[in-house]
């Protein structure tokens, strides 16, 4: 049977594929879209989406403990984790449904199966029917990543788990270990350890949220300590012996062996990009450390094949999968396409209290060869922040003391995820501080903060 021809073939349908597809069919260009799994990619399944249902979950349940402070009574608090994972199940699969609207919507074709590049502008599908044969003038590789599995702590889906098998636990955890502190890892402890497991979270760099500003992980860290989580920085998990209801870690801090026993363990100690058998190797495209290399605009190297999201590497965001996505779609429209730059991509964390940046940590700059300015302001300064119950917290500007440009912005405290998009936007618009501290933010609410950060590292906070 010969070929089925399109202009842009979309290989996975995660946050990158599936909107890479959407613009390239709004752009006139024939489109297709083949995902071996569930459409929506892990994002929507088993990654973004279906974590801030759980956490969310646990935010109310942490709420209701406090229903006293707001002059509220709750009596007989409790959970059934049963229901707190069917619900958040059903936001995945609501969200998995409208994508697949979407794309009907705008035309796109898709094909269940799984993809191999059998050639340039080629590609063999094998589905539940059998082969399919596809070709097409530009292919987009959005295959995204999986968990990274170290020698001796792999998942098992028992007492070992992967951020999937958290998901969807197989029991609550009593006792908890974390491998990793990155979002993936403290997102999870945050969860369950609200809803009462005693948990330890390991890290093996001398701090957890490593690559957030210095001082927002020492906030964040005291923070998780009040609520009685363990936290272990500079420290590795040398091996796990497993039993029939129990997890014997043995793990090493500062040159001293200890062991303790755990009933669960989640490893989140990092992802490696989805790059076997897909036939890359085959058309000279090069790949380090599973990543697959690209230019600034997603170009492989090999004519017509683009590569964008976690698969293309750093930062493994869906944000930045998304506008890479739109970015090839629109480069192979003709259009002017925009590189999608790293350093202009918030980064979100979910746990509590949550953690939000953008731009140059402090140190980074000052390693840059930068002057810089940096202001501070606590959430305990701010109004909104009181009244909601939520004082513990705070927001740290750096500007380049020369030209007044904003660097960098990192946050930590009571719905920062949602702040941070303010400074995204000024820099963006490549904003100075005089614009910044022009501006009038509404009152009372907890984006005051970022202005007074803003008066902070110039010498003109009001309210501290």
């Amino acid at each position: 049977m010969a070929a089925k021809t399109y202009d842009v073939a979309v290989i996975g349908s995660g946050p990158g594929g599936y909107v890479a597809a959407i613009r390239a069919a709004q752009l006139g260009l024939s489109t297709v879209v083949i995902e071996r799994e569930n459409l929506g990619g892990i994002c929507l399944n088993w990654g973004c989406i279906p974590t801030k249902a759980l956490l969310r979950s646990s935010e109310v349940y942490h709420l209701m403990h406090r229903a006293k402070e707001f002059g509220l009574k709750a009596d007989g608090i409790g959970y059934d984790l049963d229901a707190v994972v069917k619900r958040s199940r059903g936001v995945a699969k609501q969200l998995a449904g409208g994508v697949g609207h979407l794309l009907k919507k705008n035309k796109v074709t898709v094909v269940m199966g799984e993809a191999t590049l059998a050639g340039k502008g080629k590609i063999t599908v094998k589905t539940d029917k059998g082969t399919e044969e596809i070709a097409a003038k530009n292919i987009i590789l959005a295959t995204g990543a999986r968990a990274r599995d170290l020698p001796g702590l792999e998942a098992d889906g028992k007492r070992v788990w992967s951020y999937r098998h958290a998901l969807v636990p197989p029991h609550q955890p009593k006792k908890l270990l974390v491998i990793g502190s990155g979002a993936i890892g403290i997102e999870f402890a945050s969860f369950y350890n609200t809803l009462g497991a005693e948990t330890t979270v390991v890290e093996v760099l001398p701090r957890i949220l490593p690559v957030e500003d210095e001082e927002i992980s020492a906030f964040a860290k005291k923070q998780f300590a009040k609520q009685k989580m363990t936290i272990l920085e500079g420290a590795t998990v040398k091996k796990l012996d497993r039993g029939a209801d129990k997890v014997t870690a043995t793990i090493e801090q500062g040159g001293k062996t200890t062991t303790a026993d755990f009933d669960t363990v989640i490893s989140a100690v990092g992802i490696v990009g989805n790059v076997e058998n897909l036939g890359l190797e085959a058309l000279g495209v090069k790949i380090d450390r599973t990543h697959v290399v690209t230019d600034e605009y997603c170009r492989t190297g090999v004519e017509g094949l683009y590569a964008i999201g976690d698969v293309a590497g750093a930062p493994w965001l869906a944000h930045k999968a998304s506008h890479e996505g739109v970015m090839v779609a629109e480069l192979i429209a003709g259009r002017h396409a925009h590189p999608v730059k790293p350093s202009s991509i918030a980064g979100c964390t979910y746990c509590q209290p949550q953690v939000a940046s953008v731009g140059m940590t402090e140190a980074k700059a000052k390693e840059a060869g930068y002057e810089v300015k940096v202001g501070r302001f606590p959430f305990i300064g701010n109004g909104k922040a009181i009244a909601l119950g939520e004082p513990e917290g705070m927001i740290k500007t750096v500007f380049d003391a020369k030209t007044g440009e904003l660097l960098g912005a990192h946050m930590v405290g009571a719905e920062v995820t949602e702040l941070i998009q303010g400074y995204v936007v000024a820099r963006t618009l490549e904003t100075t501080e005089a614009e910044l501290m022009e501006t009038v933010f509404p009152h009372p609410t907890l984006s005051e903060m970022m202005h007074e950060s803003v008066l902070d590292a110039y010498g003109r906070a009001i309210h501290f």
